[in-house]
């Protein structure tokens, strides 16, 4: 029997434990997609306590409290932090076999050098000998002990990045980067959309009175966020884009039509997605951006829950969304244009893995070594079984040495294990193939595959080791 969580963890043949160990653990992250709140990092901020890392705002933890039978005063609620990390460790030991059950006790060891298992007889001296630890840490001490060479944030367009102009300029190792988030101005059928189109309009200088203006307006942020080094935009694909493309008049009736108080029909919803992204394609691809789509997800599923506790609070699930032929028409359109970007397929349902791993093939040209990507495995596929199936995947229907990696899509600075937990089955994937006969056992081939996909690959791909070069 092995011993729980030693140095070959997820590491089933000697190859695997070779790749791992000489090439994929010492390396740098580039973490490419993350919640990290930038002004918690700007302000290098102390955590409280455990309590706080672990419980503040990470909803993978309070929806496996729930699904345990943890009042929600134990979870979100008006308990201590005491109370809810005691609460948290009671119930860890019944989820065996998923992710956060590994990853915590990774954080336990990675940042508080503590072996104990987490369970309710350990918990009073976890708490203590991490509290412990973390009177002597904040916010870069988490980014500088897991070597986080670029961690990118996800930004709204009307934001100041006033703490990402502040980081630029201080003496932390990390560069902290925006990603240009535009969910508000895609979503013209909330309440709020007048009111944020006002917001945005200030931001940018231009009155927004037309669907041409808002345009211009998110335009002229893109070129902001670029020149405090943006390099990535973020969408989150919620509907089906419309499988015909509206003409820009009738883009403007319906902008015209929301503005008017009237609220559009899914068609129209469609339709307008489809275009607003189509138009900012085209600034993407100007300024050599990746354009990354989030597919897959139905959100705030719990009208009850989100009422009293607001988004992201973990009541969110895999949508059985049809994303083919719109999804095809938006590259297309943009390819037959020469303005299609660099673009990232994330898949939430694993039932679309298929049919999104084999639509890259479709627009990689003009000599770009990856330009489309599918991938990393994101949300409800980032565990064992869901890693090694996407790479799988890829592998099957792509070029996986051209794939750009894992990313932690967290907001705990206490997430980066989980590039350590991506990493060690990336290397036992690739050991299993060598192991079987089924890849030579060619050392320098395999050591371009681990390094491209752990570190190269996504800093070429965004730009970062040229970005890195204009600095110094």
């Amino acid at each position: 029997m092995k011993a729980f969580l030693d140095d070959d963890f997820l590491l089933d043949t000697s190859v695997a434990r070779h790749l791992y160990r000489d090439y994929a653990a010492g390396l740098p992250i580039v973490d490419y997609h993350s919640h990290l709140p930038v002004s918690e990092i700007a302000g290098r901020k102390q955590l409280r306590n455990i309590g706080e890392l672990w419980l503040g705002a990470d909803h993978y933890k309070w929806r496996l409290m729930r699904m345990a039978g943890v009042a929600e005063r134990l979870i979100t609620g008006d308990a201590d932090d005491r109370e809810k990390f005691l609460a948290f460790c009671r119930v860890l030991p019944q989820a065996i076999g998923n992710p956060v059950h590994h990853w915590c006790h990774l954080e336990l060891k990675r940042f508080f050098q503590i072996d104990s298992a987490i369970n309710e007889a350990n918990a009073s001296a976890l708490w203590d000998a991490a509290n412990a630890r973390l009177e002597s840490m904040d916010a870069w001490s988490f980014l500088e002990q897991s070597k986080v060479e670029i961690a990118c944030t996800t930004d709204d367009p009307a934001d100041d990045l006033a703490d990402h102009a502040a980081l630029a300029r201080s003496a932390l190792k990390t560069r902290i980067l925006p990603t240009f988030r535009p969910d508000r101005a895609m979503r013209i059928n909330d309440e709020n959309f007048p009111e944020y189109l006002e917001r945005l309009g200030n931001a940018a200088s231009i009155k927004i009175t037309s669907f041409a203006t808002l345009i211009e307006a998110l335009d002229n942020r893109i070129g902001f966020f670029h020149s405090l080094g943006g390099r990535i935009s973020d969408h989150s694909l919620e509907i089906p884009l419309d499988g015909r493309a509206a003409a820009d008049s009738d883009l403007q009736t319906l902008f015209e039509h929301r503005v008017n108080k009237s609220k559009l029909d899914a068609k129209a919803l469609s339709a307008y997605h489809l275009g607003l992204l189509t138009y900012l394609g085209r600034s993407y691809a100007r300024r050599k951006w990746a354009m990354c789509l989030h597919i897959g997800a139905r959100r705030n599923n719990n009208r009850r829950a989100f009422e009293d506790l607001g988004p992201d609070a973990g009541f969110d699930s895999i949508a059985d969304i049809p994303p083919t032929e719109g999804l095809s028409l938006l590259l297309d359109t943009l390819d037959r244009e020469q303005n299609l970007p660099k673009t990232i397929l994330f898949c939430a349902h694993p039932a679309m893995s298929e049919l999104l791993a084999s639509m890259i093939g479709n627009y990689c040209r003009d000599s770009v070594p990856g330009k489309m990507q599918f991938g990393p495995p994101w949300w409800f596929n980032d565990h064992k079984a869901g890693i090694l199936r996407h790479l799988e995947t890829l592998a099957d229907y792509g070029v996986l040495g051209e794939f750009v990696g894992m990313t932690t899509d967290s907001r705990s600075l206490a997430s980066y294990p989980r590039h350590e937990y991506f990493r060690r089955l990336l290397c036992r994937a690739i050991g299993g193939w060598v192991e079987d006969g089924e890849y030579p056992d060619d050392e320098d081939a395999m050591r371009t595959l681990v390094e491209g996909i752990c570190y190269h690959n996504a800093k070429s791909y965004f730009g970062f080791a040229a970005d890195a070069s204009d600095r110094r």
